[in-house]
């Protein structure tokens, strides 16, 4: 779990997740006169590395090669498109059919025993294993609704991921304060405009 995940009160079970789709960072807005500046933390296979090892995802010893990354960077696409749908739409097969051909490079297997009685853990032994705790996260998330909660910023200039903690589930924006104002501001500047 990272500090944002904390801050934003991501539960644990889909801090992973979250992280792994904020790595890329696309917001382009400025914010009290200073311009945010878009990032990928996953530019190359040691910054994957050292994004799994902060979280505990990466095996002693492992190495991350660059055909790793790119399947690490395919995984990430397919789950921000897939994140970006609203609930409903995420069940209709044009839009899980392209996370499914990414999961599949992350096999998990069953495993009983230990508290929670059965769980899923990496059939792979290799640096990605790590990313196969995300795709568990991913199926346990949507098997007990709570990746329903987990969405993308609606504003155009941020795409930001976030847990959508309101009661009804029908947060549009990371932030209602920023990323909401700005849209509700353009929006009513817009109806200024075909009003004249």
């Amino acid at each position: 779990m990272s500090k944002q995940s904390r801050k934003f009160k991501v539960p644990d079970a889909l801090a992973n997740v979250y992280d792994f789709a904020n790595t890329l960072d696309v917001r382009h807005f400025t914010h009290h006169g200073v311009p945010h500046l878009q990032n990928d933390e996953l530019k190359t296979a040691q910054d994957l590395a050292a994004w799994m090892a902060e979280r505990g995802l990466l095996r002693a010893g492992a190495k991350v090669a660059p055909a790793m990354l790119e399947a690490a960077l395919k995984l990430r696409a397919a789950t921000r498109e897939y994140l970006q749908h609203d609930p409903a739409g995420r069940r209709q097969s044009s839009v899980t059919r392209a996370l499914n051909e990414r999961l599949a490079a992350f096999p998990l297997l069953a495993e009983f025993g230990g508290q929670a009685g059965a769980r899923l853990q990496p059939a792979r032994a290799d640096a990605l294993a790590g990313l196969s705790a995300v795709v568990a996260e991913l199926y346990d998330g949507a098997r007990n609704g709570s990746l329903d909660r987990l969405k993308i910023c609606a504003a155009e200039e941020c795409r930001r991921v976030f847990f959508d903690r309101s009661k009804p589930a029908t947060r549009r924006w990371c932030m209602s304060t920023l990323c909401g104002n700005r849209s509700k501001a353009r929006a009513y500047r817009e109806r200024q405009r075909a009003g004249e």
